[in-house]
């Protein structure tokens, strides 16, 4: 699917270290999230939702009825009434990409559901449909080559896909993202459709105009663009089929009811401005925190302020995408909240999901940074439940040592 296998994206590393109120902030969020989010249509602002510009048909087809597909119908009056499950992911995560297939196997074989929508391009997804009609895993390849360089490029997103065409083989996917490989996987897909005589169709359509979004987005990375694209094309595809429910897999950057779009935070995010619309219909629950939930691999010892505390190690990051920096290690100092969090607070800030572990309020945490000259600065931050910008976050301390 898309959220944890998604082709989309070219992830980038989490970088450094987020200063609040500082150049290097600012610089540190756009590396992070170049690659993996947000966006929304040219002619929506900030507080509306994205309304669908194409018009709905039949839902996507196996290869024997291509030949039959029917131009764009006109848009649907009526709202669509099924119910909508959504499951924010961290991409390419297997034990994530295993939650989301018992998700789908249950809503398959116990509620009838045979609609799962992904965060891919909708040729992509149409692909997808076409392989679960073959008897080889030709097209899977392709779509997996054409990924390369993305979060979803790991060798288990084709293992959740063949579960998923083995255990639930009338699944038919729903590509709602902007298009992405647009020279790779939509040029081949428009080859397809050239050959079987479908250029009139609604799906050489939906293939054309994602292709066209993909290249406003890229041209300049406008992820307001990008959100309410992934809205309009959700709304789109959902209103296709009228009662049905569906699942769908995105990253968790995209699911959050009361979220805005996660690198301008700007706009609604496409759960967000989903649930305006579908009210009650929507479900949503991140699966996100499950790459999170780990043990240390070592327990050292760390002195802070004269005192000696047991410092769980949660592992090295790479940030040598920030400048002067290459690295940051992360220890978690158990007991030590009462002792130091009353220390006054510097101007550092660090949210949640920039650590590698799940955060509690009430924690104290040791992040040694190296420099690209192997110099390493030592601080120290306090989950003391004071959020920033909206978001769960750590501040750093004052400390002498």
């Amino acid at each position: 699917m898309d959220v944890k296998s998604s082709n989309t994206y070219s992830g980038v590393a989490a970088q450094a270290r987020i200063r609040s109120a500082s150049p290097l902030l600012l610089a540190l969020i756009a590396i992070l999230l170049i690659s993996s989010l947000t966006a929304c249509s040219s002619n929506s602002s900030g507080g509306e939702i994205a309304r669908p510009s194409a018009q709905p048909a039949s839902p996507s087809a196996p290869p024997a009825q291509l030949a039959q597909a029917t131009p764009a119908a006109t848009p649907l009056s009526t709202k669509a009434t099924g119910q909508i499950y959504l499951y924010g992911e961290a991409h390419g995560v297997a034990k994530v990409m295993d939650k989301e297939y018992e998700a789908w196997s249950d809503y398959y074989h116990n509620k009838g559901m045979r609609h799962l929508f992904v965060e891919q391009s909708y040729y992509a997804a149409e692909y997808l449909n076409l392989w679960m009609q073959s008897d080889n895993d030709d097209i899977l390849e392709e779509l997996y080559q054409d990924g390369e360089g993305t979060q979803g490029h790991v060798p288990y997103t084709k293992t959740f896909f063949r579960k998923i065409k083995s255990g639930c083989p009338d699944t038919i996917f729903h590509g709602t993202d902007i298009g992405h490989q647009g020279d790779k996987t939509g040029k081949r897909f428009l080859s397809y459709l050239a050959d079987n005589n479908l250029t009139g169709s609604e799906m050489h359509t939906l293939t054309t105009e994602a292709i066209q979004q993909g290249l406003r987005y890229y041209r300049s990375y406008d992820d307001v663009y990008r959100e309410n694209k992934m809205t309009e094309n959700f709304i789109r595809e959902f209103e296709k089929l009228g009662n049905e429910s569906i699942m769908g897999i995105y990253g968790s950057a995209h699911t959050g009811v009361d979220q805005l779009d996660y690198v301008t935070q700007s706009v609604p995010c496409m759960a967000n401005q989903l649930h305006k619309y579908y009210g009650g219909n929507l479900y949503t629950e991140d699966l996100s925190w499950i790459v999170k939930d780990i043990k240390p691999t070592r327990v050292d010892h760390i002195t802070l302020q004269g005192k000696k505390y047991a410092a769980s190690y949660y592992g090295k990051q790479d940030i040598s995408g920030f400048k002067d920096y290459a690295s940051r290690e992360f220890w978690r100092l158990e007991g030590a909240y009462e002792d130091v969090s009353k220390l006054p607070l510097a101007n550092g800030v660090l949210p949640y999901d920039q650590y590698p572990t799940l955060i509690e309020e009430g924690q104290i945490f040791a992040i040694s940074l190296t420099k690209k000259d192997g110099s390493v600065e030592r601080e120290y931050y306090v989950s003391n439940g004071k959020k920033w910008k909206g978001r769960d976050a750590t501040w750093q301390l004052k400390v002498t040592e």
